[in-house]
């Protein structure tokens, strides 16, 4: 007789009524009712202590809960989230150890402090398991720093754009500039950097976009006067892949959580107020964002500035002796044993070095230590 064909209460009643006769078979009963053994002494036992009531289903809640978090210290979790509305349970918990927000014995744990956030509607249901990406980084501070502009941002009506400038330590997640810029001209990257390179230092490397102010890899204006300053300091230049952002994926990241905390509010009412902004939200960025890639702790623990100062002078181009050196003229030509051949107009004023290769007739030009590129001489005309 299975359960499902008649109410749950009147065959638990039933069989109650049989299993409680003299010389009931409760085992062979139970059989024909479909259910356990267990059940059925389960429920001749709840009638002998309640009666008729007994066999009505209870509520499997716990009547007592020692594992619920006490409500202040779910206030202390809700209160911190509201303050760093992107943060999520790792971020939290480490936060609330390192601020001292209560007492070490206290802090839930991540897992606890997210349910606390998606009982509260903090947060979303959680996404479906993925394959976790593969994450590179440099084994050091200021090895390499990745920059990029975050889009155009709107400031309030007749104040013109926003474009956030950012550049970011690859190493420990730093961010070392985030400056409100009134454009994306090269005079105001540069501007910039030296305000970030007085500060921090120089840089091995600085990794960029393609495109103005940045140059192209691979194409006709690979090089520019950007570029062209910055080799001249000593800092080498890489160009992420076209359509690949993941190339430059810390600042991406970086860029998608600014954009959630500080950008995506009303417009500012100027370029100053949104450089206050973005100052205040860098200082904490730095000093109290857990990072999981730092161990969650802030980039702060993990960053030191450079010991290759900024010099307020340009350094000199220094060739060995066996490269000849031809400084650059307008249009952006070089001479080499009376013919002109074309360099990149970046280069213009600029002395550039020509080593011979191996290759008959095949120079490698070089500005600096950092080669530019390859020029084959051209036969020379016969003369008459």
């Amino acid at each position: 007789m299975p359960w499902q064909e008649v109410s749950t209460m009147s065959l638990r009643a039933e069989f109650v009524a049989l299993a409680q006769a003299d010389g009931a078979n409760i085992r062979r009963l139970a059989r024909s009712f479909g259910i356990a053994p267990a059940t059925a002494y389960k429920w001749l036992q709840r009638v002998r202590a309640a009666g008729p009531a007994g066999l009505a289903d209870r509520s499997r809640r716990p009547h007592t809960s020692p594992g619920q978090t006490p409500p202040r210290i779910e206030a202390a979790v809700l209160a911190l989230r509201a303050e760093h509305p992107t943060w999520g349970g790792r971020k939290l918990a480490a936060r609330l150890q390192q601020a001292r927000l209560l007492p070490r014995e206290q802090i839930p744990a991540p897992s606890t402090i997210t349910a606390i956030l998606r009982r509260h509607g903090q947060l979303p249901p959680p996404p479906p398991p993925h394959a976790a990406p593969q994450r590179f980084e440099r084994a050091a501070p200021n090895q390499l720093w990745q920059m990029d502009f975050k889009g155009h941002v709107p400031l309030a009506a007749g104040q013109g754009r926003l474009h956030p400038l950012t550049v970011l330590d690859d190493h420990s997640r730093y961010c070392v500039g985030l400056t409100a810029c009134a454009n994306e001209r090269t005079a105001t990257v540069q501007a910039a950097l030296i305000t970030s390179f007085r500060q921090y230092g120089l840089p091995d490397r600085l990794l960029m976009d393609n495109g103005a102010p940045w140059g192209t890899a691979g194409a006709p204006h690979a090089w520019t006067r950007l570029t062209v300053w910055l080799l001249r300091l000593g800092i080498a230049v890489s160009h992420g892949r076209a359509y690949h952002p993941q190339t430059q994926g810390k600042d991406e990241r970086f860029h998608r959580t600014l954009q959630a905390e500080v950008l995506q509010g009303p417009p500012y009412p100027s370029l100053a107020a949104a450089q206050r902004a973005l100052a205040r939200w860098r200082a904490s960025d730095n000093q109290e964002r857990p990072q999981e890639a730092c161990g969650l702790q802030p980039p702060s623990s993990r960053y030191q500035p450079s010991a290759r100062a900024y010099p307020e002078e340009l350094p000199p181009l220094v060739y060995a002796p066996d490269v000849l050196v031809r400084r650059v003229q307008p249009p952006g030509e070089l001479s080499l044993h009376g013919q002109a051949y074309r360099v990149p107009e970046a280069f213009i004023g600029q002395a550039l070095g020509l080593r011979a290769t191996p290759q008959d007739g095949q120079w490698q030009v070089l500005f600096g230590r950092y080669p530019v590129r390859l020029l084959t001489e051209r036969p020379r005309a016969p003369r008459h």
